[in-house]
Protein backbone atom coordinates (compact mmCIF):
# COMPACT_ATOMS: atom_id res chain seq x y z
CA UNK A 1 0.00 0.00 0.00
CA UNK A 2 1.29 3.20 -1.01
CA UNK A 3 -0.39 6.66 -0.35
CA UNK A 4 -4.02 4.45 -0.20
CA UNK A 5 -3.26 2.36 -3.16
CA UNK A 6 -2.32 -0.66 -3.67
CA UNK A 7 1.07 -0.89 -6.23
CA UNK A 8 0.61 -4.69 -7.04
CA UNK A 9 -2.74 -3.83 -8.49
CA UNK A 10 -0.74 -1.20 -10.94
CA UNK A 11 0.00 -2.05 -14.63
CA UNK A 12 3.71 -1.92 -15.57
CA UNK A 13 3.23 1.57 -17.37
CA UNK A 14 1.99 2.70 -13.77
CA UNK A 15 4.58 1.17 -12.02
CA UNK A 16 7.07 2.84 -14.16
CA UNK A 17 5.84 6.63 -13.24
CA UNK A 18 6.19 5.59 -9.68
CA UNK A 19 9.77 4.10 -9.69
CA UNK A 20 12.09 6.77 -9.26
CA UNK A 21 9.88 9.58 -9.15
CA UNK A 22 8.02 8.31 -5.99
CA UNK A 23 9.87 5.60 -4.78
CA UNK A 24 13.71 5.07 -5.18
CA UNK A 25 15.87 2.12 -4.29
CA UNK A 26 19.67 1.54 -3.51
CA UNK A 27 20.71 -2.00 -4.06
CA UNK A 28 22.91 -4.40 -2.36
CA UNK A 29 25.85 -4.61 -4.39
CA UNK A 30 26.60 -0.96 -6.08
CA UNK A 31 29.04 -3.01 -8.71
CA UNK A 32 26.16 -5.09 -10.33
CA UNK A 33 23.74 -2.47 -9.88
CA UNK A 34 25.36 -0.16 -12.17
CA UNK A 35 25.63 -0.28 -15.34
CA UNK A 36 29.66 -1.12 -16.72
CA UNK A 37 29.06 0.19 -19.86
CA UNK A 38 28.25 3.77 -19.25
CA UNK A 39 29.82 6.63 -17.71
CA UNK A 40 28.20 7.11 -14.11
CA UNK A 41 26.57 10.54 -15.30
CA UNK A 42 24.48 8.61 -17.81
CA UNK A 43 23.25 6.60 -15.69
CA UNK A 44 22.13 9.32 -13.57
CA UNK A 45 20.39 11.44 -16.23
CA UNK A 46 18.86 8.61 -17.45
CA UNK A 47 16.38 7.83 -14.82
CA UNK A 48 16.15 11.87 -14.33
CA UNK A 49 15.17 12.83 -18.08
CA UNK A 50 12.99 9.89 -18.14
CA UNK A 51 10.28 11.73 -15.03
CA UNK A 52 11.39 15.26 -16.46
CA UNK A 53 11.47 14.82 -20.22
CA UNK A 54 11.46 18.93 -20.69
CA UNK A 55 14.93 19.08 -19.08
CA UNK A 56 17.67 19.69 -21.41
CA UNK A 57 20.97 17.58 -21.62
CA UNK A 58 23.12 20.11 -20.59
CA UNK A 59 20.43 20.90 -17.66
CA UNK A 60 20.29 17.39 -16.52
CA UNK A 61 23.80 16.75 -16.89
CA UNK A 62 24.55 20.19 -14.20
CA UNK A 63 21.84 18.32 -11.94
CA UNK A 64 24.10 15.49 -11.88
CA UNK A 65 26.63 16.87 -10.66
CA UNK A 66 24.87 18.46 -8.22
CA UNK A 67 23.47 14.87 -7.13
CA UNK A 68 27.30 13.81 -6.41
CA UNK A 69 28.23 16.43 -4.81
CA UNK A 70 25.10 16.24 -2.19
CA UNK A 71 26.61 12.44 -1.57
CA UNK A 72 29.97 13.50 -0.91
CA UNK A 73 31.82 12.62 -4.45
CA UNK A 74 35.10 14.88 -4.72
CA UNK A 75 35.72 16.70 -8.17
CA UNK A 76 32.05 15.50 -9.40
CA UNK A 77 32.22 17.76 -12.85
CA UNK A 78 34.85 15.65 -13.89
CA UNK A 79 34.35 12.18 -11.85
CA UNK A 80 30.87 12.15 -13.67
CA UNK A 81 32.47 11.41 -17.02
CA UNK A 82 34.11 8.27 -15.47
CA UNK A 83 32.64 4.58 -15.72
CA UNK A 84 31.90 2.18 -12.50
CA UNK A 85 34.98 0.08 -12.47
CA UNK A 86 37.20 3.50 -11.60
CA UNK A 87 35.58 4.40 -8.58
CA UNK A 88 35.96 2.81 -5.31
CA UNK A 89 33.45 0.66 -2.96
CA UNK A 90 32.40 3.30 -1.20
CA UNK A 91 31.71 6.03 -4.15
CA UNK A 92 30.18 3.34 -6.31
CA UNK A 93 27.61 2.98 -3.46
CA UNK A 94 27.39 7.15 -3.26
CA UNK A 95 26.62 6.73 -7.00
CA UNK A 96 23.56 4.68 -6.66
CA UNK A 97 22.33 6.91 -3.96
CA UNK A 98 22.42 9.59 -6.15
CA UNK A 99 20.87 7.55 -8.71
CA UNK A 100 18.06 6.71 -5.98
CA UNK A 101 17.76 10.30 -5.39
CA UNK A 102 17.64 12.22 -8.89
CA UNK A 103 13.88 12.12 -8.84
CA UNK A 104 13.32 13.10 -4.97
CA UNK A 105 11.25 9.94 -4.16
CA UNK A 106 9.27 10.34 -0.90
CA UNK A 107 10.47 6.83 0.10
CA UNK A 108 14.42 5.16 -0.55
CA UNK A 109 14.15 1.43 0.08
CA UNK A 110 17.79 0.82 1.06
CA UNK A 111 18.68 -2.83 0.57
CA UNK A 112 21.25 -3.96 2.36
CA UNK A 113 23.12 -0.66 1.50
CA UNK A 114 26.42 -1.73 3.42
CA UNK A 115 27.09 -5.55 3.03
CA UNK A 116 29.79 -4.91 0.27
CA UNK A 117 31.59 -2.50 2.71
CA UNK A 118 34.21 -2.73 4.84
CA UNK A 119 33.19 -1.09 8.28
CA UNK A 120 34.83 2.60 7.68
CA UNK A 121 33.10 3.27 4.66
CA UNK A 122 29.61 1.51 6.13
CA UNK A 123 29.82 3.84 8.92
CA UNK A 124 30.56 6.84 5.82
CA UNK A 125 27.68 5.71 3.84
CA UNK A 126 24.71 5.58 7.09
CA UNK A 127 25.83 9.24 8.09
CA UNK A 128 24.98 10.19 4.48
CA UNK A 129 22.01 9.04 4.24
CA UNK A 130 21.45 10.49 7.90
CA UNK A 131 22.12 13.54 6.51
CA UNK A 132 20.47 13.02 3.05
CA UNK A 133 17.34 12.16 5.44
CA UNK A 134 17.21 15.41 7.16
CA UNK A 135 18.09 17.88 4.28
CA UNK A 136 15.54 16.20 1.70
CA UNK A 137 12.62 14.88 4.11
CA UNK A 138 12.61 11.29 2.22
CA UNK A 139 11.50 8.18 4.40
CA UNK A 140 14.23 5.75 4.54
CA UNK A 141 13.24 2.20 5.00
CA UNK A 142 16.14 0.12 5.31
CA UNK A 143 16.31 -4.04 4.85
CA UNK A 144 19.09 -5.04 7.12
CA UNK A 145 20.12 -8.31 9.23
CA UNK A 146 22.76 -6.19 10.92
CA UNK A 147 21.38 -5.31 13.95
CA UNK A 148 24.03 -2.82 15.16
CA UNK A 149 23.23 -1.13 12.15
CA UNK A 150 19.63 -1.10 13.41
CA UNK A 151 20.28 0.35 16.70
CA UNK A 152 22.09 3.42 15.47
CA UNK A 153 19.94 4.02 12.64
CA UNK A 154 16.67 3.27 12.48
CA UNK A 155 13.61 4.82 14.36
CA UNK A 156 11.32 2.15 13.89
CA UNK A 157 11.31 -1.70 13.56
CA UNK A 158 9.82 -4.32 11.93
CA UNK A 159 10.66 -7.91 12.55
CA UNK A 160 9.84 -10.01 9.89
CA UNK A 161 10.33 -14.06 9.88
CA UNK A 162 9.32 -15.81 6.87
CA UNK A 163 7.69 -13.43 5.44
CA UNK A 164 5.49 -11.90 8.21
CA UNK A 165 5.87 -9.10 10.54
CA UNK A 166 6.56 -10.80 14.09
CA UNK A 167 6.73 -7.76 15.63
CA UNK A 168 6.66 -3.76 15.45
CA UNK A 169 8.56 -1.12 17.58
CA UNK A 170 10.29 1.52 18.74
CA UNK A 171 13.68 1.03 18.31
CA UNK A 172 14.47 1.47 21.97
CA UNK A 173 12.01 -1.02 22.79
CA UNK A 174 12.72 -3.81 20.93
CA UNK A 175 16.25 -4.16 21.66
CA UNK A 176 15.36 -3.59 25.80
CA UNK A 177 11.99 -4.88 25.87
CA UNK A 178 12.07 -7.90 22.97
CA UNK A 179 8.73 -9.70 23.19
CA UNK A 180 8.54 -12.07 20.26
CA UNK A 181 10.71 -15.51 20.75
CA UNK A 182 12.05 -14.95 17.42
CA UNK A 183 13.84 -11.29 18.40
CA UNK A 184 14.63 -12.23 21.83
CA UNK A 185 16.78 -15.21 20.03
CA UNK A 186 17.87 -12.81 17.55
CA UNK A 187 19.65 -10.88 20.11
CA UNK A 188 20.87 -13.46 22.60
CA UNK A 189 22.69 -14.60 18.95
CA UNK A 190 24.69 -11.26 19.32
CA UNK A 191 28.32 -12.30 20.23
CA UNK A 192 28.92 -10.53 23.65
CA UNK A 193 32.45 -8.96 24.09
CA UNK A 194 32.98 -9.90 27.49
CA UNK A 195 31.59 -13.01 26.45
CA UNK A 196 33.48 -15.78 29.06
CA UNK A 197 35.82 -18.02 26.22
CA UNK A 198 34.44 -20.80 27.64
CA UNK A 199 30.97 -19.82 27.56
CA UNK A 200 29.41 -20.59 23.96
CA UNK A 201 27.22 -19.16 21.61
CA UNK A 202 23.65 -19.07 21.52
CA UNK A 203 22.36 -20.22 18.22
CA UNK A 204 18.95 -20.35 17.12
CA UNK A 205 18.58 -23.91 16.29
CA UNK A 206 16.53 -25.65 13.07
CA UNK A 207 16.20 -24.28 9.97
CA UNK A 208 13.19 -21.59 8.49
CA UNK A 209 10.42 -23.15 6.63
CA UNK A 210 10.16 -23.44 3.22
CA UNK A 211 8.54 -20.42 1.79
CA UNK A 212 6.32 -22.54 -0.86
CA UNK A 213 4.79 -24.90 2.40
CA UNK A 214 4.58 -22.49 5.14
CA UNK A 215 2.74 -23.85 8.52
CA UNK A 216 -0.39 -23.08 9.30
CA UNK A 217 0.55 -21.83 11.99
CA UNK A 218 3.26 -19.35 13.69
CA UNK A 219 6.07 -20.27 10.85
CA UNK A 220 8.76 -20.02 13.63
CA UNK A 221 7.04 -22.75 16.11
CA UNK A 222 9.29 -25.40 14.88
CA UNK A 223 12.26 -23.47 16.03
CA UNK A 224 11.06 -21.61 19.04
CA UNK A 225 11.73 -23.27 22.72
CA UNK A 226 8.24 -21.81 23.88
CA UNK A 227 6.04 -23.19 21.06
CA UNK A 228 2.74 -24.83 22.19
CA UNK A 229 0.43 -27.08 20.14
CA UNK A 230 -1.43 -24.03 19.17
CA UNK A 231 1.27 -22.51 17.47
CA UNK A 232 1.67 -24.75 14.56
CA UNK A 233 -2.40 -24.65 13.84
CA UNK A 234 -3.26 -20.76 13.53
CA UNK A 235 -1.75 -17.48 13.71
CA UNK A 236 -1.69 -15.77 16.84
CA UNK A 237 -3.31 -12.37 17.16
CA UNK A 238 -1.74 -8.71 17.84
CA UNK A 239 -0.82 -7.84 21.16
CA UNK A 240 -0.39 -4.37 22.21
CA UNK A 241 2.28 -3.15 24.94
CA UNK A 242 2.12 0.13 23.75
CA UNK A 243 0.64 2.13 21.07
CA UNK A 244 4.13 1.83 19.11
CA UNK A 245 4.93 -1.34 19.88
CA UNK A 246 2.82 -4.79 18.98
CA UNK A 247 3.71 -8.84 18.40
CA UNK A 248 1.84 -12.31 17.65
CA UNK A 249 2.77 -14.64 19.87
CA UNK A 250 0.27 -17.11 21.69
CA UNK A 251 2.68 -16.59 24.81
CA UNK A 252 1.13 -13.08 25.09
CA UNK A 253 -2.35 -14.45 24.45
CA UNK A 254 -2.63 -17.13 27.34
CA UNK A 255 -0.91 -14.60 29.94
CA UNK A 256 -3.56 -12.11 29.00
CA UNK A 257 -6.49 -14.81 29.17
Amino acid sequence: MYQGKNLLGYSEKQMQKVRGKEIGMIFQDPMTSLNPTLRIGTQIIEGYQRHHPHVSYSQALSYAIEMLELVGIPQASSRIFEYPHTLSGGMRQRVMIAIALACKPKILIADEPTTALDVTIQAQILNLMKEIQRKTETSILLITHDLSVIAGFCDRVLVMYAGKVVENALVDDLFYNPQHPYTQRLLQAIPKINLSPDEPLVPIEGVPPHLTKKPEGCSFAARCPSAMKICTQKLAPKTSFSPTHTTSCWLHQRKDS
